[in-house]
């Protein structure tokens, strides 16, 4: 097939006009809900996917909810006002941080971080993130994290983060996630809406999602569409100019972090059209020519991206059912497990 830097084009108007008609059947006919929920962040996916549900439900079916805590990003909450404010609808605002305490969010996070890095001190200003090595393109690194703590001077120190401690903070950032998904279901029942969620390609694809968090929706609206894409109909729905040239954030620790750096290691220009040629067989001669690439760096590109969707595919996955047919197939398969 013919491979070229515009092969993600897309006609944002149809697109658009595609997704409102099947947000209304989807929620409607399908959920038998009123109108839909939606968790606006600042960012760019959230609001293009609140500007979809206004234009499929109108502006009184739209719940939009802002769910700020300690580590977010003042600006996120601002752009997100800013945005609700412009489209026309009311946002509701909940903040986080009470809950999060109560779940032991900081806490556990900041004991993880103090085993690798024992001079961190919160209350002093010490702020901490984690990341993947950014130098995919030139060299055949694995996915380690490492984690940086942003002293309150400024001085940035950085350790590569053992299993353990790398396990616990991820583990214990995640609460934050599931905390907004309950409190978006619990908005969502209380309206008789559905939760629609704004997670594009990127973000599920390569598992950049927290299962039974953000990952928690009754319909995912843009999951098809690469990030590139969803710009593309950032435009089209005329998205505040300021959220659309924002860098993408994770917005999860304390210490800021753009996608890039926490987990997708490429600009998503260079990366939505290298996945691309992955998933339509494009030979690694045509796309190293079409990027200016060697062959070599697309296929760490390859593997990198490989190596996460299978890293990933649990999150995807449905909860299993322990089905009879399902029985017989783990009896065949261990015989010693036979009662």
């Amino acid at each position: 097939m013919k491979f070229h830097r515009t092969v993600l084009q897309i006609d944002a108007d149809a697109e658009a006009r595609r997704i409102v008609a099947a947000l209304r059947q989807d929620v409607r006919r399908m959920f038998r809900k009123q109108g839909a929920v939606v968790g606006v962040s600042g960012g760019v996916d959230s609001a293009v996917v609140l500007a979809l549900c206004v234009r499929a439900f109108g502006p009184g079916g739209v719940a939009p909810l802002i769910l700020p805590e300690r580590d977010s990003s003042p600006d996120s909450e601002r752009l997100a006002r800013d945005l609700c404010a412009e489209i026309g609808v009311t946002p509701t605002v909940e903040n986080l941080t009470e809950a999060l305490d109560g779940f032991g969010c900081y806490r556990r996070r900041d004991e993880a971080v103090r085993r690798v890095f024992p001079d961190y001190d919160a209350s002093a200003g010490d702020r901490i993130k984690i990341g993947l090595p950014q130098d995919l393109l030139e060299a055949d690194t694995l996915n380690a994290f490492a984690g940086t703590v942003v002293e309150a001077d400024g001085t940035e120190k950085t350790k590569s983060l053992p299993p353990r401690e790398f396990l616990q903070i991820v583990a214990a950032s995640n609460f934050k996630q599931r905390a907004r998904m309950s409190v978006l279901y619990y908005h969502a029942e209380l309206r008789n809406c559905a939760v629609v969620g704004t997670a594009n390609k990127n973000e599920h694809g390569q598992g950049f999602f927290v299962k039974f968090g953000d990952g928690g929706a009754d319909v995912q609206p843009i999951a098809h569409l690469y990030k590139t894409q969803v710009y593309q109909l950032a435009h089209h729905l005329h998205v505040p100019a300021e959220i659309i040239q924002r860098t993408p954030t994770s917005d999860t620790y304390s210490a800021p972090s753009t996608q890039q750096e926490f987990f997708f290691r490429l600009p998503f220009e260079t990366m939505d059209l290298i996945w691309y040629a992955l998933e339509h067989r494009v030979p690694i001669d045509d796309v190293a020519a079409v990027m200016n690439l060697s062959r070599a760096q697309v296929r760490r590109v390859f593997d990198d991206l490989q190596r996460k969707e299978r890293a990933t595919e649990y999150l995807r996955m449905a909860p299993l059912q322990l089905t009879p047919a399902a029985v017989i197939a783990a009896e065949r398969a261990e015989p010693s497990l036979a009662l």
